[in-house]
């Protein structure tokens, strides 16, 4: 089986320790991906939906650079720093999948770093 590491500048940059994605068996891992903003290398947004939007238009990239796209993804993690934004995040994430939506699960960030709310990560055919 081969394995491609997707990496696009048009994402957030992971740390050195995982890539952004790994394209392989046909489909694409994408790291837990933060809001981080790719032009500013700073945390996008104060508000869970900013975040969340945030994080989808890196996972959107990320799936793009590996061509494959956001209608391909079927199952994702939401992590949140915060249970009380899990409404405010599915408010947003409801814009970005309207319909037939991929499987999901959540999870609460296990580390607290200042200002990020939300982490998402994702599996979508190739």
């Amino acid at each position: 089986m081969s394995r491609k590491i997707v990496f696009t500048s048009n994402a957030a940059a992971p740390p050195r320790t995982y890539s952004q994605a790994v394209k392989a068996a046909g489909l694409v891992f994408v790291s837990g991906t933060s809001p981080t903003d790719p032009l500013t290398g700073t945390l996008s947004g104060t508000t869970i939906q900013e975040q969340t939007r945030q994080c989808l238009a890196n996972i959107r990239s990320i799936l793009e650079e590996a061509g494959s796209s956001l209608d391909k993804v079927v199952s994702a993690t939401v992590i949140l720093a915060d249970e009380d934004d899990f409404a405010g995040m599915n408010e947003e994430w409801l814009r970005w999948f309207p319909a037939d939506p991929p499987a999901r699960q959540g999870a609460k960030l296990p580390v607290r770093i200042p200002g990020l709310k939300v982490s998402i990560a994702a599996i979508a055919e190739a």
